[in-house]
């Protein structure tokens, strides 16, 4: 990839958009596995900028220099707690301001690259609240300058512990448990009030440290207890992702994410798929990578470094887990959580090397004997919930990330229905007028640019139901609709999005309609949930924005594993469990077994 300029696809932008879809979707995932999105090397030059500079140096100043220690003095704080609570909350603080996870152009944040703060202080931008009907005083999808206050105060509530008082646990230095109570207090309000704040913060991650750090303030925790508990909170996160990727869909998200890497060479990118261009599916590389380097490793690395009585073994351990995520790092993968995994680095350094299980810190040594089935309990509510009923919980509390198995979605207009978008209050145009106005890219080379999110999509299993049912669906009008990625959409609407479905379901495209009215046929999505653990298959429905929700069924996730992105053989089978009477023929579809 060259610095200043993307890799571009060869092909004259005119004749490419009068290809039929599928065609299209060929060419680009073709394209995807040479290049990724060909972004140029500049781009990721000011991620690892903002990484370098913002998030570790701005980061480790503040938390080192505010605690009486030199900065550069490693040494004396690398296995400090005080250090550790404070680069959480140096994290809380960025990502829900928005320049953490999913910011810039990695994530469709063309121009302006920062999403978050400019749509969360903003009035009348959509706000989605997770349980309206339950919660008092939350109903309603307008972001109201309470909203606005409250998000703020939220991000003050953030940063002052890392300036404010301290205590002190068995002679440790923390954080004052008054102020992370008002951290938390804050940051449940505000995720309350829209689930988007909750899960941008990362809350599902850190909330529970936060909890922890707050029993050990007020004396219910000793300090031997945080740090076990803190462990605990980690090797669930590391072992319940692990778990998820323990399914047909994993290994087809490999290879487009090592394709994205800007310095990983191309013949590696190419060994990644059986072959190149006539069959894209995953090679045996691919499946090496994804179950062994990927599955295997989160799932027996964690489990060593909490539980191996020998110092040289945990540590090989914890260097596997910095490796780990170094790895994913230089992957840039689209949501960019590179902060999220540099500070897990840190982490595995900090509790379980700095704080070893054979020095008094494994689980055996909580003080009190009910507090490791307790902690235990409560840290796997979420994540088993999530993999059973995952219509019920968000991917990212279920700790089913990047395991390919997301509740995902496409976006169908009629020809300048997409533009009516631009009328909600929001911080940022449609990215393709992003791609127009603010970085100068003539149309059809925009709308070729963004089409590849599409191609990407294809690659991974969901896409090929996706666009299965978008074809039988609209039948002979499909190439007519401009076809766009939900999750890419939605950062444009709402500010974030890190690859959650649920920020894009029914519940978004009822507030959108509320305010633009679209006509019947304009704007049409196929949304599908996630896998649940123990079943074959996963369910959609067919959503027109005027209509509401037109068509319901499911399709077998091995259908949707063997084809190939472009759907050579048509679209895979479908079963239709419920259909509206909309006037549409039926289409072609055929009934899988439950």
């Amino acid at each position: 990839m060259p610095f200043k300029t993307p890799v571009v696809p060869q092909v004259d932008p005119a004749e490419f958009l009068a290809r039929p879809h599928q065609e299209r979707l060929r060419f680009l995932a073709t394209f995807w596995a040479e290049n990724g999105f060909g972004t140029p090397k500049m781009v990721h030059t000011i991620y690892i900028v903002k990484l370098i500079v913002l998030y570790i140096g701005g980061g480790v100043a503040l938390a080192t220099l505010t605690s009486g220690f030199g900065m550069f003095a490693i040494s004396d704080w690398w296995d400090q707690a005080i250090v550790y609570q404070k680069l959480v909350m140096w994290t809380l603080f960025l990502e829900l301001f928005g320049i953490g996870g999913t910011w810039g152009p990695l994530a469709a944040h063309f121009k302006p690259m920062t999403g978050g703060i400019a749509y969360w202080a903003r009035p009348n931008t959509i706000r989605l609240p997770p349980w309206p009907r339950v919660v008092p005083l939350t109903r309603g999808d307008n972001r109201s300058v309470l909203d606005v206050v409250l998000y703020l105060a939220c991000l003050v509530g953030f940063a002052f512990p890392i300036f404010g008082p301290t205590t002190e646990v068995d002679g440790q230095k923390m954080l004052s448990p008054t102020a992370l109570v008002v951290s938390v207090a804050l940051l449940i309000l505000c995720g309350l009030r829209d689930k988007i704040l909750f899960l941008a913060a990362r809350g599902e991650q850190h909330l529970p440290i936060l909890v922890i750090s707050i029993l050990a303030g007020y004396g219910v925790f000793t300090f031997v207890d945080f740090i076990v508990a803190a462990k605990l909170v980690m090797v669930v996160i590391w072992v319940g992702a692990a778990v998820s990727k323990m399914n047909l869909h994993f290994e087809n998200v490999v290879p487009p994410m090592v394709s994205n890497a800007p310095f990983v060479p191309t013949f590696l990118k190419k060994a990644h798929y059986r072959s190149i261009p006539d069959d894209l599916k995953p090679s045996r590389l691919a499946w090496f990578m994804a179950h062994i380097m990927g599955t295997l490793a989160e799932l027996a690395v964690p489990l060593v470094m909490l539980l191996s009585p020998w110092p040289w073994l945990t540590i090989v351990a914890v260097g596997c887990m910095v490796l780990f995520h170094l790895f994913i790092t230089q992957t840039f993968p689209l949501a960019v959580p590179l902060e999220w995994n540099i500070l897990f680095a840190y982490v595995a350094v900090f509790l379980f090397a700095g704080h070893q299980a054979h020095d008094g810190y494994g689980v055996a040594d909580f003080s009190q004997a009910w507090m490791l089935p307790v902690v235990v309990v409560l840290l796997l509510v979420f994540p088993v919930l999530g993999n059973l009923r995952p219509d019920l919980v968000s991917f990212l509390p279920s700790m089913r990330q990047y395991a390919g198995n997301w509740a995902s979605a496409t976006w169908a207009f009629k020809p300048g229905a997409e533009a009516r978008l631009n009328e909600l209050t929001k911080g940022a145009d449609n990215q393709i007028d992003q791609l127009i106005g603010g970085m100068g890219y003539p149309p059809d080379v925009a709308e070729m640019t963004l089409q590849l999110t599409i191609g990407w999509r294809s690659m991974h299993s969901q896409g090929r139901g996706l666009f299965s049912v978008l074809q039988n669906y609209l039948g002979e009008e499909y190439d007519g609709y401009s076809l766009r990625e939900a999750e890419f959409c939605c950062n444009s609407v709402i500010g974030w999005n890190f690859g959650d479905g649920h920020l894009h379901d029914d519940q978004l495209i009822e507030a959108i309609q509320r305010r633009l009215h679209f006509q019947p046929g304009e704007f049409v999505v196929v949304w599908v949930e996630s896998q649940p653990i123990h079943k074959k298959y996963q369910e959609y429905y067919v959503m027109d924005a005027a209509l509401g929700i037109v068509e319901r069924g499911r399709w077998n996730v091995r259908d949707a594993v063997d084809a190939q992105p472009w759907l050579p053989d048509g679209p895979i089978p479908v079963e239709v469990t419920w259909r509206a009477d909309t006037g549409r023929s039926a289409g072609r579809h055929t009934v899988v077994p439950s």
